[in-house]
């Protein structure tokens, strides 16, 4: 199942792909896709739509993408899961998983434009797998048991500010969550579609030139490890977003790749979960 919001920011609607490939709105009765949508089961009753062929009408294709989760309680990430990764940006290889923070609110749809934050000169970006949480999860008892709380899976796209976050001080954070840091979508693709989380292929490009190409097989912790780790320091709940880490080919660490200015173009993709083509602008 592949799961939308489509709208205008603030007032988007959910919307289903149908089985002939049309996205189609949901009934407004069947609310948003947010936490309340998998604690209520509503999953399932879209699923009884499709089967009856009971959706609302197309959606036209100048409507917004939004983000295809409303607003989540917590926005989870995962630092340094590529080796690669970790080694261009000279950093050893985590034992455990390196976990910070991003602000909710810096989420975002697919195609919007990303701010470049004032003052900034070392804004960066990294594609990555985004998990989000469909069952509330604390102290799984086993990376096992871990498939049975996810909702879906997404393309994420974690951008950073290099100089916030490792030159100020402190943690990563601040680095992580300025206003529109996180593009997300277009789809929420359910674990039913997604054939193996660990045999994406990822790819990011800055105006036309390819900077990331990498697998989901190569990370570190996979997504199973990930949610039960996660689970054993803080209680996941429904509509949750895990970003699980990118792999090499970001500007840090590379004298030789610029950092992103106003008027860059960035378009990212995961293997059957869409993509994404956000404009860079100054805030």
């Amino acid at each position: 199942m592949r799961l939308a919001r489509v709208g205008q920011l603030g007032r988007e609607r959910a919307a289903v792909e149908d089985e002939k490939g049309i996205l189609r709105f949901l009934p407004e009765t069947m609310g948003d896709i947010d936490g309340q949508f998998w604690i209520d089961g509503r999953r399932d009753e879209v699923q009884r739509l499709l089967q009856a062929n009971a959706l609302g009408e197309p959606v036209a294709e100048s409507e917004r993408r939004g983000s295809p989760i409303a607003k989540p309680e917590k926005v989870i990430c995962i630092g340094l899961n590529y080796r690669d990764h970790a080694l261009e940006t000279g950093s050893p290889i985590p034992e455990e998983p390196i976990i910070f923070m991003k602000a909710p609110n810096c989420v975002v749809g697919p195609n919007d434009q990303i701010l470049i934050p004032r003052g900034s000169l070392k804004t960066d970006w990294e594609v990555e797998l985004g998990v989000v949480i469909g069952e509330r999860a604390r102290y799984l008892d086993s990376v096992d048991d871990a498939a049975a709380v996810i909702g879906g899976y997404c393309v994420s796209h974690d951008v950073s500010e290099r100089e916030y976050q490792l030159e100020r001080g402190g943690q990563w954070d601040k680095g992580k969550s300025c206003e529109t840091f996180n593009p997300l979508g277009p789809w929420l693709v359910t674990p039913d579609d997604v054939l193996s989380p660990q045999a994406l292929g990822l790819q990011l490009s800055v105006n036309g030139v390819l900077r990331q190409d990498g697998s989901t097989s190569d990370m570190i912790f996979d997504v199973p490890y990930i949610v039960w780790y996660l689970s054993q320091f803080m209680v996941l709940e429904p509509g949750d977003l895990i970003n699980t880490g990118t792999p090499k080919g970001v500007s840090l660490g590379h004298d030789d790749v610029p950092f992103l200015s106003p008027g860059d173009l960035v378009e990212l993709s995961i293997d059957g979960l869409g993509s994404q083509r956000s404009l860079l602008v100054q805030a």
